[in-house]
Formats: C-alpha cells, structure tokens, sequence
C-alpha cells in the first residue's frame, strides 16, 4: 500500500505541473511511512513541507492543493492534513486486509525483494586468529554477520560470506611457541612458559594429538602431527589447523557457514602486499623519513601520518588490511560490509586512507563497517567470566551449551551491534514471555496447534484465499495485526540497507506480542465458519512471517513448544 499511495502522489505531481503550480523539472522524493497511532490514519507524508518553499504557500496549504488534485483510489477511504502539513491516509478494509492474502500467495518470498539484483557484495565477519576457541564476541559477530548475509540474500544481492584468517604474525608465534611447551611436558605456572603463551586447556589437547601424529582435516589442507617436541614450524602448522578445525565447528553448530575462508598469509605469498605498497609508492601519496615508509593519510582524513614499513622491514599492520581491500575490490565487490569487534574502530580511517591513497578508483566511505560491543554474560546475577577450556573468557560453544543455538543467535543479533550486550543465559533458558525469543517461538506453534486441532473438531480450512471472506476481520486487534504484517518487507529492506539485523529481531517481537493479544481477546475456533476461517488466514499469515524473519536470524520456527 505505500507504493499504492507513493504512485498517487506520483500522480498529484504531474498534475500540479501541468497546472504550474510545480516548476516542471522538479522531481521531489515522495515519503511515505507508517503512522504510529491508529487515530493519524495508516499512512503518512511528509511531501507538503517539502514542497512549500517551491510553491510559495504555507505546508498545510500545499498539503490541501496535493489532497485536491489527488487521483480517487478504491484503496483510499480518507485524507486527512495533520499538524504542520503532514497529510494521512485512511485505508479502507479491503486494502487493510490485503496484506493477509498476499502473505499466503506469496509464502517464504514474502518480504523478499530484487533491490540488490545484479550486485555483488561480501560480507566478512569472525575473522578470529586462529589461536583459540571462539568466544562470545566472536559469536555476536557470527550471528549478526550471518544475518546481514541472509538478509541480503533476501533483498536480492549476489552475497559472498568471508571469514579472514589471521594466520601470520606474533599471536600464531604464542600459539607455536605454548603448544610446543605442552608438548616438552610444561605447564602454565612453570618459570620457563611462553611469556604471552597461552593457557587454556585446548593447548594441552592440541600438544597431545600434534605428539600422538593425528591427522588434523582443516577447510583447505590436512595437517599431520609429526611428533617432534623441537620442530616449531611444524607444531604451528598443526596449531594452526587444529584451532581452525575446532573454531570451523563451532561455527557450524551455530548455524554459520561461510563462502570463502582467506588466509592472511596468502597476502604475503603471492605478493599482493608488496604490489599494494608499491601501488602507494607509485600515487605519491608515501615518503622515507627516520629510516621508516610512511603514508600521507592526512590527506584523506586521518589525524597524522601513518607509518606503513618499520625501520627493521616489518609492515605495520594496517598494509596488509590495505592489500586485502584492494583484493576485494579487485574481485567486482560492489559493496563490502566488515562486522567485527569495535575494537577495530581505530582501523577504519587509516583503511579507508589507505584505499583512497592507492588510487584503485575505489569510493569513498568503502567498505561498510559494523563495529559490535562487548558482550557480558550474566547467571543468577553475577557475571561469569571464565571458561575451563578457554582459560580465560567465555566461549560460543559454553553459551550454545547452556541455551541452545536459537536461544543464543536471537540474543547476540537483538540489540543493536553498537550498544552493548548483557546475555543473561537464566532469562534465555527461561519458558515464559519475559524471554523473546520463546515468546516468539510460541506464536508460531500456537497458529500450528490451531491448524493441528481442526480435524479433532471435525473442521478444515484452505490456504486458498478467494475462500475467505476477510472483511470480517475488524476488531481492533485484527487490524493491529494486519497493519504489522504489512510493515514486513519495509523492516527487511531497511535492515538490509542498514545492516542491522536486530530490526528484524524487534519487529518480531512485536509481531508476536500483537498475536497473543489478538488471541487472547478473541477466539479463532468458533463455531461461526466464516469468521473462523478468516481468523484462521489471518494466524496462518502470521506464522508464515515469524518463519520468515526468524529464518533471516538463523533461528528455528518450531511447531509444537
């Protein structure tokens, strides 16, 4: 209905053109949007305020001229002008109730769309080191980036999920150098263990099958261990396959897979860093000073000048992030979104510089970034911050443990990624309406234990909606539900332009509790067949919705609770 709508004042333009109240190559933005009180009508514009400077007259003036000169629609029951000039529209009935039998027409594609059709972008999200088991950061990112994906995916993009290994540098150095001292037989509190080593029971398991020479079956290569306490590079290649394989798994009992796994290493191997470098060289955009590289990244927003290449010949680490972009670009992205930790946050800028600075023809403000808060998570009101095997914080397996996966993905992708996040596992593991997300599941069940008990009543209903007579559908409630539905698609479009998945979370929320209201305040199996059968489409379209949106967080839709 609001492309109905947009369509009419579409129309009212041309009019107010032809009349020359409009200059002729004006070519104004049509809003219209949802009204948050029932009693300011179903929809609204804005489209009066932003014409009355054109036209020379007061908003709520111009509002009157577009109400005159716009097109009858069978669709329209009332215009009315409210406040300073916004202009409300009343749908009749018929249009209100439209939504539920094109919910049931169109089943899953209801809310999906075409808008990205034809692009391609990448997401990349995790992206942990490979030196441990993923922890509970790791994990909001797992689910909101995994959402962004799926919800692009829905809106029509050509989506490639990317997990960014860090496999070079002084943390794969700590991972080697701690697994060899298992191996030697040391434990954390000896004099001679790994300053930055690290500590957590899952060292002690990879030093004893690197040593028993298990074969470690990784995304890309298998990893033999060759039993050799005094042979570092091949403890860390084992290391590193190990923990890769152990994080892979994780990833996948959380409901996560991905595309592409790129190696950071590769960056080096096959020279792409070196050809980024000189890219810059070559821009004029770098220059020599104290023995060092450095890059003007002043000139492209930067508070100072970025050191690229340390005196002793070590790139800082922002070049191979650099290089790694080039890459992207280089592969046709048209539009990259990074979700990690906010402790990227400093990154983005010189990144950003960087890419600008390389002149490639790379846009500004590319890639997106999506910068998640630290998680907390609390039991019985205290936080619980360790983890046997971890050593040292907690991880997405413990919370999979204690709460299952959807409870998990529902909570790490409900709050926005940039405000912070108390996980309370007594609330997630809880069977009431306090927890969203079985309160959300329970709707759906609820329509599911509806449709399961007909036969018992002697009852049926079709899914076909010429059979259903939805005028009937006029209690306030009912229609509070009918104009949720109908939000559906604009909720995922703009979550997926915005990349924030948490929309879908909160709209399911609501969609949920206008459901339970409605059925608490008026029954559906009623001995009147009619209004029954519409009350029947009516929650069938619902469960539909909550199926498809908790599709687009990865959490499951079950039919009995």
């Amino acid at each position: 209905m609001k492309d109905v709508i947009a369509e009419l004042l579409a129309q009212t333009i041309e009019q107010l053109k032809s009349q020359q109240i409009l200059a002729a190559e004006m070519q104004p933005k049509i809003n219209v949007d949802r009204t948050r009180d029932k009693s300011h009508g179903d929809l609204a514009t804005n489209l009066a305020m932003m014409l009355a400077k054109p036209v020379g007259k007061p908003p709520r003036d111009v509002a009157q001229l577009i109400i005159d000169n716009l097109p009858a629609s069978d669709a329209v029951e009332k215009v009315e002008i409210a406040g300073p000039g916004f202009i409300n529209f009343y749908l009749n009935s018929a249009a209100a109730t439209a939504v539920v039998s094109t919910v049931l027409e169109q089943g899953f594609d209801y809310g999906r769309s075409t808008a990205g059709a034809g692009k391609k972008v990448q997401v990349e999200f995790v992206s942990a080191n490979p030196t441990g088991p993923l922890h509970v950061g790791h994990g909001r990112g797992a689910a909101v980036g995994d959402s962004i994906c799926r919800l692009l995916d829905a809106t029509g993009w050509d989506v490639t999920a990317e997990f960014y290994y860090n496999d070079a540098g002084q943390q794969i150095n700590n991972l080697a150098l701690s697994t060899q001292a298992r191996c030697l037989g040391l434990g954390p509190d000896d004099a001679s263990w790994p300053e930055n080593g690290y500590r957590g029971e899952y060292i002690s398991d990879c030093a004893q099958s690197y040593m028993a020479g298990d074969t470690v079956v990784a995304e890309d290569k298998n990893v033999t261990g060759a039993g050799d306490a005094q042979n570092l590079e091949a403890i860390r290649d084992f290391a590193v396959a190990y923990l890769r394989r152990e994080q892979d798994a994780d990833l996948k009992a959380f409901g996560v897979n991905f595309d592409v796994y790129f190696l950071e290493s590769s960056l080096y191997s096959e020279g792409k860093v070196e050809a980024a470098v000189q890219r810059l060289i070559d821009s004029g955009n770098t220059y020599e000073k104290d023995d060092a590289l450095w890059l003007k990244t002043t000139n492209f927003g930067d508070d100072k000048d970025r050191v690229m290449r340390k005196t002793d010949g070590d790139y800082t680490y922002f070049v191979p992030d650099v290089a790694y972009h080039i890459d992207k670009w280089q592969r046709g992205f048209e539009r990259v979104v990074n979700e990690q930790g906010a402790d990227h946050h400093s990154t983005i800028t010189r990144v950003r510089a960087g890419l600008q600075a390389a002149d490639a023809g790379i846009p500004e403000g590319w890639p997106e970034y999506v910068l998640h808060q630290m998680v907390m998570v609390m039991r019985g009101g205290e936080e619980v911050k360790l983890s046997k095997r971890a050593g040292s914080y907690i991880t997405i397996s413990d919370l999979i443990e204690e709460v299952g996966k959807d409870a998990t993905r529902y909570f790490l992708a409900a709050r926005s990624a940039n405000s912070q996040l108390t996980f309370d596992i007594d609330l997630a593991r809880s069977q009431s309406n306090e927890n969203p997300v079985y309160y959300i599941q329970y709707a759906h069940a609820r329509v599911c234990s509806m449709m399961a008990k007909l036969a018992d009543l002697g009852w049926s209903w079709s899914a076909d909606t010429d059979a259903q007579d939805l005028s009937l559908l006029t209690e306030d409630a009912e229609k509070a539900v009918m104009k949720r539905l109908s939000a559906y698609p604009d909720v995922v479009a703009r979550a997926a332009t915005l990349a924030e998945p948490h929309l879908v979370a909160n709209y399911l929320y609501d969609l949920a509790g206008d459901f339970h209201s409605c059925y608490n305040a008026h029954k559906t199996l009623i001995e009147d067949a009619p209004l029954r059968n519409a009350r029947l489409a009516m929650s069938e379209a619902v469960r539909q919705v909550l199926n498809n949106g908790l599709d687009l967080l990865g959490v499951s839709s079950p039919e009995k609770m």
